[in-house]
């Protein structure tokens, strides 16, 4: 009996074991959301106007066509200097959707923005010059 007890344990222990299954590797860390930026700036309009503008007034400073119901806005070069880019796009506080970077302001004053109202004078008119908060992830 002791033999066959001996016989059953050695085969036992000469068969071979079913490799460990690996750890399943760890999922990646969450993506971290982009991160919101916020500004307070001055807000003029403008028009697709010769007078208003410096060349074809229906082409941003970056070649950018602004047709007919563009959602276009120029920033004064120190935006740029704070993470704005072209093309970016941003929500401007009083006014609905989004509106994108498709034209820059020349040097002059610091934070501003002039948000395109293409033929609509009466409505740039009316908008003024306000101060409003701006608002894009970089």
């Amino acid at each position: 009996m002791r033999l066959a007890a001996a016989s059953v344990l050695a085969a036992a222990c000469a068969s071979p074991r079913p490799a460990p299954v690996p750890a399943p590797e760890p999922a990646p860390p969450p993506r971290a959301a982009p991160a919101t930026r916020t500004l307070e700036v001055t807000a003029t309009a403008y028009n697709a106007a010769p007078d208003q503008t410096a060349g074809d007034p229906r082409e941003g400073a970056w070649g950018d066509r602004l047709a007919p119901g563009t959602k276009a806005v120029a920033v004064s070069p120190d935006l740029l200097a704070l993470g704005l880019e072209r093309g970016d796009e941003l929500r401007i506080e009083g006014l609905p959707g989004t509106w994108r970077v498709l034209d820059r302001m020349p040097d002059g004053e610091p934070r501003r923005i002039d948000v395109f109202m293409d033929d609509d004078v009466a409505r740039a008119k009316r908008f003024g010059e306000r101060r409003v908060r701006i608002t894009w992830e970089p």
